[in-house]
Order: C-alpha cells, then sequence, then structure tokens
C-alpha cells in the first residue's frame, strides 16, 4: 500500500505508451484512422463535391482527425490540448488565412511580372464548393497529423531542429504520390510549406495559424487563381488564368507550389518566422543535451 501524499509510479506499459516515439505511432494511427473512418462513411452518400453538401464532406473529413487527436491526447497522452487552446484563436486563425492568401496572391504576382502568368477573365463560382471542401479538410488534417502529433512528439526526443527537419522532409516526401509529382515538386513542399507551416506551429505553440495559412493557400490556389493544387489537375475556379514558360517559373502540372519564385517567397516567410520563434525561446534543445545539463 502507499503511504497518502506518495504517488505511484507509473508501470512498464504506461512508461511505453508515455515515450514520445510511441506517443507519435498511436497519435498518427489515431489522426489517419479518424479520417479513413469517416472518409468511408461519407462515401456511402452519393453527394457531389461542388455543392454545399460536399463543402460540409470537407469539413466533416476535418473534424473527425480533430476530435480523435482530443481523444489521444486525454486518454492516451493524458495531457492538456494546448494545439487547439481557444484563447486568441479566432485572431490566430485569422492572421493565418490573411498570409497564406497575400503568400500564394504575392507569388502569382510575382511570376505574373516574369511573363510566367496571366489572368485572361472571370468565369464564376466554378469549383468554389469542391475547393472550400478541400480546404476544410486538408488544413485541419494535415496540420494535426504532421504539427501537432509528428513534431512535437519528435522534438521531445530530437529538439525542435531537427523535428522540424524532418518533418519537413516528410511532408516534402509525401506529396511526390500526387499526379504530376516531380522531385524539385518534393523538394519545394519542403522548404515553402515544410518550414512555413512547421513555423507557424512552433511560434503560436496552438495550431490556428497553421491551419488558417494551409487552408487559404490552398483555397486562393485553386479557388481564386484556378491553378491545381499540389498536381491534382486543372481547377476552373474564379479566374480564367493561364500560365506559360518554363516549369521553373511556373510550376508546371504541379501549380504554382512548385514553381521557384513560389519556393523562395514562402520559405523566406517561413524563415522569418522561426527567427522570431527563436527569438521568443520556443526551440528546444536535444534530449540528450537537456539530461546533460541535469547532472
Amino acid at each position: 500500500m502507499t503511504q497518502l501524499g506518495e504517488t505511484r509510479e507509473p508501470g512498464r506499459l504506461r512508461r511505453f505508451i508515455a515515450y514520445p516515439l510511441t506517443l507519435m505511432v498511436i497519435g498518427a494511427a489515431m489522426v489517419i484512422g479518424a479520417l479513413v473512418i469517416v472518409s468511408i462513411g461519407i462515401n456511402l452518400f452519393d453527394i457531389g463535391r461542388n455543392s454545399p453538401l460536399g463543402a460540409l464532406r470537407g469539413l466533416a473529413a476535418g473534424l473527425a482527425p480533430v476530435l480523435a487527436y482530443a481523444v489521444f491526447g486525454r486518454w492516451v497522452e493524458r495531457g492538456p490540448n494546448r494545439e487547439f487552446a481557444t484563447p486568441g484563436a479566432a485572431r490566430e486563425l485569422g492572421l493565418g488565412l490573411l498570409l497564406g492568401f497575400v503568400l500564394m496572391v504575392g507569388s502569382a504576382g510575382l511570376v505574373a511580372l516574369l511573363g510566367g502568368f496571366r489572368i485572361e477573365g472571370v468565369l464564376g463560382l466554378g469549383n468554389f464548393w469542391t475547393m472550400l471542401g478541400v480546404a476544410l479538410y486538408s488544413g485541419p488534417f494535415e496540420e494535426t497529423l504532421f504539427r501537432a502529433v509528428i513534431l512535437r512528439q519528435l522534438e521531445r526526443v530530437v529538439g525542435t531542429f531537427w523535428a522540424l527537419a524532418a518533418t519537413a522532409a516528410f511532408f516534402g516526401f509525401a506529396h511526390l504520390a500526387n499526379p504530376n509529382a516531380t522531385f524539385f515538386a518534393g523538394f519545394a513542399i519542403m522548404m515553402e510549406a515544410g518550414i512555413l507551416l512547421g513555423a507557424a506551429y512552433l511560434l503560436t505553440r496552438r495550431l490556428w495559424l497553421a491551419i488558417g495559412v494551409h487552408s487559404a493557400w490552398n483555397f486562393t490556389q485553386g479557388w481564386l487563381l484556378s491553378i491545381p493544387v499540389s498536381g491534382t489537375g486543372p481547377s476552373p475556379g474564379l479566374l480564367v488564368t493561364s500560365r506559360t514558360g518554363p516549369e521553373w517559373l511556373t510550376g508546371g502540372d504541379f501549380g504554382l507550389e512548385a514553381s521557384v519564385v513560389t519556393l523562395v517567397v514562402a520559405t523566406l516567410a517561413g524563415l522569418a518566422m522561426l527567427r522570431r520563434a527563436w527569438q521568443r525561446g520556443e526551440f528546444v534543445a536535444p534530449r540528450w543535451q537537456r539530461n546533460q545539463t541535469k547532472l
């Protein structure tokens, strides 16, 4: 029996589960599993993607991983859910949406100045509901998986720098499975999105800013500018646009994300946020260095 005021040492199984890399695997499985289950359920119904119900379909697919992460935090990791803390959420989400829009429009504008992008006219509503659904799904799901689960748990072992590098590389590698992907496209995603979105999380230690950037980036590119999002094919959105010139400038069939211009613009923005996170003391040393300081 334990005396009053004493705390019991966690058992071997609990210590194994509580190890960061174990938590990373369990958390990733729960987040992905929730998305798969909800997607299977949604696909049982004949819902047109480019309709208001299609957008709700995307919202459901985006909320499922977030709810799974809340269950993971409460019952598996047994810690506070800081990543979705509500104080300041509206401000950070709004700033993220604005930043994602500005970065994509700014990149397109620079490509246009170099002769690689033109606005031919206005189409109308186009694939509005489809791209809204994509934005409502992609931001919450991918940021929960890559930043809240993988980056955060890796950081506890290898430190912020190596965790960011690993998740950025993994994020770029994952996009190589997309249609029309090239090795340069994967490298561009690694640099511009892996660093930018990782920095958005590290700066706030919440996901609202990163989700806003991610969702607005996809929606602006796919609907407003009618550019393929990560190689997913033609995207008839609000504007009728054309891209002509070398692939290093236009991004080719993968879309503007594979343009050197976008690579430079978004990476610089990410590095600026990383510098701010460093100044605010948000970087964590690797576990072996932290242990040495305790000796």
